[in-house]
């Protein structure tokens, strides 16, 4: 019997990644759409495991509920320091046997407690082409500063302000007409798409990383 691919999604807000992530795993396949799906290869038993929150009133804490997924939901300030709380983190993540963390939406940089044993297993989701407009707002900054496109990166996770080795990309155009919603709303769409799509690579065995480089089959 193949064992479950299982994976943790952390998350701080709305939780529109984590919806995205859910629907394709609920309908059984972890690709975005029909035209990229792997269709053809055997369907993936990928599981949600858990999601971790540090904000208790956030609406992705309603949408696991909903969904019947275990939260580990918490408040920074209950511990004594980050480090504390991410070896809590660490310990239902290690009992869960947990083979990917995503980060999609977490608004917390995270320790070396959390980076070193997952290295290869954590990956995050960034709204800007890093290296452009790494950090909070890439959205704004993009908009600030006058590029004519910007877009989606998801990346390993290496302890850094997103800089960890990147796996996908994908380009969104800037108009003339855009306020900083509109992009936003059309990059949001493009994660939803790519995010999935990177899960199954890289629970299909695809996805290879080789010093700050990946390879990509």
């Amino acid at each position: 019997m193949t064992k479950p691919f299982r994976i943790a999604v952390f998350a701080s807000g709305s939780g529109s990644n984590f919806q995205a992530i859910a629907d394709a795993v609920n309908a059984g396949r972890l690709a975005g759409d029909s035209v990229t799906s792997s269709s053809m290869q055997p369907r993936l038993d990928v599981r949600i495991e858990l999601l971790v929150c540090d904000r208790p009133k956030a609406q992705v804490v309603e949408r696991a509920r909903q969904l019947g997924v275990p939260a580990f939901v918490f408040r920074p300030k209950d511990y004594a320091d980050r480090e504390a709380y991410e070896k809590e983190i660490l310990e239902r993540l290690q009992a869960l046997e947990i083979d990917l963390v995503v980060m999609a939406g977490y608004m917390r940089l995270i320790t070396n407690v959390l980076v070193e044993p997952l290295y290869g297993r954590l990956i995050n989701i960034h709204p800007s082409l890093l290296p452009s407009f790494p950090g909070l707002d890439a959205i704004k900054q993009a908009m600030d500063y006058g590029v004519k496109t910007t877009g989606v990166t998801v990346h390993y996770v290496d302890g850094g302000m997103d800089t960890g080795p990147i796996i996908a990309q994908r380009s969104v155009e800037i108009t003339p007409q855009d306020t900083e919603e509109s992009l936003a709303a059309r990059i949001h769409e493009i994660e939803h798409v790519l995010l999935p799509q990177v899960i199954e690579r890289i629970a299909r065995g695809q996805v290879q990383l080789q010093g700050n480089i990946t390879i990509t089959s």
